[in-house]
């Protein structure tokens, strides 16, 4: 696989969300312009895998009160060289919640979004090109609380504006209710 798989993904995402198209292209044009955008040493940003990551019902989201940026959000993380950013997504799912069991409700992407990584220790300011799928547990909902996380809680996808009013998390939910009011 290869940086076309995600270009692919990108295309078939601008037709499903028209209004997103800006954001398409900047993510876009990154990921033609850096052959190295799925490792953290491209310090302008890198390509990032997260996970819309849903209980077996489809009302819960599973977020992280994430430990270095101490807001609540999806889980996920960096490809370190993995082109198959699905592939990043459901390994950071298993990996940040210790759940086993899960899988993509489909392989497209589900959301896009770029977002601004403050500096911290020796690692400059840098941007997330976050590629993210749709993935529901199909086993047992109990998870663990990694060292990234300060925190991990089912939140009830209708009430997640309680929790945080990031609005790429509430696109997701609403992207998410959408989707399952049809």
């Amino acid at each position: 696989m290869s940086r076309e798989h995600l270009l692919t993904q990108l295309a078939d995402y601008a037709v499903r969300f028209p209004q997103e198209q800006n954001t398409v292209q900047q993510f876009e044009t990154f990921v033609r312009n850096h052959h190295d955008c799925f490792e953290r040493s491209q310090t302008a940003g890198h390509v990032t895998g997260s996970a819309w990551l849903t209980n077996r019902s489809g009302t819960h989201v599973l977020l992280t009160h994430h430990r270095k940026l101490d807001r609540w959000l999806q889980l996920g993380g960096h490809a370190d060289g993995n082109t198959d950013a699905l592939d990043v997504a459901l390994r950071e799912a298993t990996e940040e919640s210790g759940i086993e069991e899960i899988a993509a409700v489909d392989t497209t992407l589900f959301d896009i979004d770029i977002h601004e990584i403050p500096a911290r220790g020796n690692e400059p300011r840098h941007y997330h090109y976050d590629a993210r799928f749709a993935l529901q547990v199909s086993g047992t909902e109990h998870f663990k609380v990694s060292e990234e996380s300060l925190a991990l809680e089912w939140i009830k996808i209708d009430r997640l504006s309680d929790r945080t009013v990031e609005p790429s998390m509430l696109r997701m939910a609403d992207k998410w209710i959408k989707r399952h009011s049809r």
